[in-house]
């Protein structure tokens, strides 16, 4: 049983899997069971090229970034579960969590949050209630988002990135991904707001 699944292997979805990981010393969060289903390979990132994202130096390539971030989470927050090489096919309410079936395995958590693409059609079964025509991207393209209040689709259910309505910018979807992070962590937290920062000397 996951406390926190995370589904996707893109920016918002790893930046989501990097906050959480970093609560790990926190006493609400430290033994939260964490995971990523990572769906690398479909990602956007493969072909992209930065110039103009915060904190990414310039030239760098969104295939040197998926290989790298997720480095990071697993150097940094190896408690964290990455799980690799297997598609999510359907999500179902159960009375106290929700099943997540792949094509390889089947697994329980209390949250999930779906960070995958908003390419039409969906391909998760379980979610149809919430597809509604994205409101940001051009509609030719006839992408989907989940419908969302902040990230929050359902009790327990969150969508972020492009998936949640934002435009397709890295600097969007990573925080994005943190936002809603910080939310899960204030529900673990009682209600009380959080934000995991590191400083130095300290």
């Amino acid at each position: 049983m996951f406390d926190a699944l995370i589904i996707g292997g893109g920016v918002s979805s790893v930046s989501c899997a990097l906050i959480l990981g970093s609560a790990c010393k926190k006493t609400f969060a430290e033994h939260k069971k964490i995971g990523i289903i990572a769906h690398q390979k479909a990602s956007s990132l493969q072909n992209a090229v930065f110039n103009n994202a915060y904190g990414v130096s310039k030239g760098k390539l969104g295939s040197e970034l998926l290989i790298e971030t997720t480095e990071q989470l697993k150097e940094l927050y190896p408690h964290v579960e990455q799980i690799e090489d297997e598609k999510v096919l359907r999500i179902v309410k159960q009375t106290s969590a929700f099943l997540i079936e792949t094509n390889k395995k089947k697994y329980t958590s209390k949250i999930v949050v779906i960070g995958i693409g908003a390419g039409n059609p969906f391909t998760i079964e379980g979610l149809e209630n919430y597809i509604i025509p994205h409101k940001k991207a051009a509609t030719e393209k006839n992408r989907i988002q989940l419908k969302n209040e902040d990230h929050l689709v359902d009790e327990g259910i969150y969508a972020i990135g492009v998936l949640a309505g934002h435009r397709s910018q890295l600097s969007i979807a990573a925080g994005s991904g943190a936002s809603a992070a910080t939310d899960i962590l204030t529900i673990w937290n009682d209600g009380k707001p959080v934000q995991v920062h590191d400083a130095v000397n300290k």
